[in-house]
């Protein structure tokens, strides 16, 4: 299993192109995606300012396997939209194994 800090590097700058335009283009029929947005954008922040320390991301971590549903995929969304969701679950798996 890939470790927090490389799949970090790996996809955070492919969410920051993806998690925009999905809100755009589903948030209208998938409201809770404005939710998911707001709390990568939260992420994205603690993130930035933690470096190489382990940020902080608890608490939306929760609320983003709450807000999707443990990243179940919808069934009329792109494969944009699942391979976000796909990231997010990725990198959460990995942040619950970092010390």
């Amino acid at each position: 299993m890939a470790n927090f800090n490389e799949l970090k590097n790996k996809y955070i700058k492919r969410l920051e192109q993806f998690v925009p335009v999905v809100d755009r283009v589903h948030g209208q029929h998938h409201p809770e995606f404005h939710e998911v947005r707001r709390l990568f954008d939260d992420m994205n922040k603690k993130i930035k300012e933690a470096g190489q320390q382990k940020p902080d991301l608890d608490n939306e971590f929760n609320k983003l396997r709450e807000v999707t549903n443990n990243y179940t995929v919808p069934e009329d969304v792109c494969e944009t939209y699942e391979a976000v969701y796909n990231m997010l679950a990725e990198l959460d798996e990995a942040y619950r194994y970092l010390e």
